[in-house]
């Protein structure tokens, strides 16, 4: 779920407005295609690898290119809305992103993909604080607002799960360009559905800092450049991008320090809670993307399963995200969010520990799908509990932004997780699971020693 300041409607009439429930539907299905994005691209790794002949720090740049964008440019986009109109920006956004993966199904090369994942980021990051901003203004009143967004964030869920099992069945029919091909029909009913004066929205006069925005997307950029050089070995570029990485880092902080609107909020990054929940949606987010990434190669390239199959092999990580999140609501509601985060914390940690025991002892499908399930019930406990934790701790006046730091956080987390368990696969499949097992438990261990 991402949160944002939204200005809200002053007039007394507190009812839904005509037309919001269909407007509702195209902001979840525009959610929805934002987050396929993430995870449709998965299975298709090997077919996309032969197709354009490309290196593994090829596939590590055409899924991270996606998120690099994304995870940097969250910082900002919720003020963005509120300058610009959050409907303006929603809708070019969804314009944009329909457009780019129209020409991503006809990329020539990997550079020209690479490029083209970057500006779906940047698309994705415009649409989802503005979603939200638009669902505040659809919905005035608080208990119709929240059942409207329980059904928006539902779909990530249901997005997450879809994602393997839909790419797998288009790669298998119609190769790896068909996966970019189904967001467009997606696109234009979102662009349909959300017509209308129902969505117009307020603009305001908040500041964006698009220099220290702009510095903030080179280190994370040149971080996982870093990083994917020295996985593949390439010291000479890892080397430059670390001198790199320095100079934008300390552009960054002198940036940070003199802005009157700076990208992080410093309130927030003071209190020792939020830094730990914000470790641990990081390393929930860096697990799921890292496993999604490495395994493919393995299950395709190794156990000789066809895109379908592969699909089919992810179920038991992907379904608990669409079926367990109310279950956790309840839990959370009962005793509070930290239990549900360390129990998530264990099972992602013990379910990677599990499928890397699967793979270094050969033992085949049924202890894989043991971890992933494990896998997959941790990340349906965490991720919601850490919602409610953060905003629950997070300094007054400043929900907003703790929504939109904790959105671009897991996606830092997803990038690094493409970057560093890639980089491991050299060393073998279940050593990038037990690295991922591992930043889990390091997790647990911080979010644990935090005070309450």
């Amino acid at each position: 779920m991402t949160l944002v300041n939204s200005p809200m409607p002053m007039s007394g009439n507190r009812r839904p407005r005509q037309g919001s429930a269909r407007a509702l539907a195209g902001l979840s299905l525009g959610y929805f295609m934002v987050l396929l994005d993430m995870t449709v691209l998965s299975v298709a790794e090997p077919d996309l690898a032969s197709s354009l002949e490309t290196s593994m720090a090829g596939l590590q740049w055409a899924t991270t290119g996606y998120t690099v964008a994304f995870a940097a440019l969250l910082l900002s986009a919720g003020a963005a809305a509120d300058r610009f109109g959050a409907e303006r920006l929603f809708r070019a956004g969804i314009t944009v992103f329909t457009l780019a993966s129209l020409l991503s199904a006809f990329a020539p090369g990997l550079s020209a993909l690479v490029l083209l994942r970057v500006i779906l980021g940047a698309a994705a990051a415009a649409c989802v604080p503005a979603s939200m901003a638009m669902i505040a203004q659809l919905y005035p009143e608080p208990a119709a607002r929240a059942r409207a967004v329980s059904a928006w964030a539902a779909i990530s869920g249901a997005a997450v799960a879809a994602g393997p099992l839909a790419g797998g069945a288009l790669v298998g029919v119609a190769g790896w360009r068909s996966i970019f091909l189904v967001n467009v029909p997606i696109g234009l009913a979102v662009l349909t559905l959300t017509l209308g004066r129902a969505v117009a929205c307020p603009r305001s006069e908040r500041r964006i800092d698009w220099v220290a925005q702009a510095a903030a997307a080179a280190v994370l950029a040149l971080f996982t450049d870093a990083l994917i050089a020295a996985g593949a070995q390439d010291w000479a570029h890892a080397v430059w991008s670390s001198v790199g990485l320095g100079v934008s880092f300390a552009a960054f902080h002198g940036l940070e320090r003199r802005s009157k609107a700076p990208v992080v909020n410093r309130a927030l990054t003071r209190s020792g809670r939020v830094r730990a929940g914000l470790l641990a949606a990081a390393a929930v987010n860096f697990a799921l993307a890292g496993s999604l990434f490495v395994l493919p190669l393995l299950l395709q390239r190794e156990w000789h399963l066809s895109p379908l199959q592969t699909g089919l092999a992810f179920l038991p990580l992907t379904v608990p995200f669409a079926a367990n999140p109310p279950f956790t609501g309840k839990i959370v509601a009962r005793v509070g969010p930290r239990p549900p985060i360390l129990a998530g914390l264990v099972m992602l940690a013990v379910g990677g520990a599990v499928m890397a025991g699967a793979v270094f002892a050969g033992g085949g499908y049924p202890w894989l799908a043991v971890g992933l399930m494990m896998s997959g019930l941790g990340v349906s406990y965490a991720l919601p509990a850490l919602v409610a934790a953060l905003v629950s701790v997070a300094p007054a006046g400043t929900t907003g932004a703790v929504g939109g730091l904790l959105n671009a956080v897991r996606q830092v987390g997803a990038t690094l997780g493409v970057a560093v368990m890639g980089a491991a696969v050299a060393a073998g499949t279940g050593w990038a699971l037990l690295v991922s097992s591992a930043v889990c438990a390091i997790a647990w261990f911080v979010f644990a020693l935090t005070r309450r």
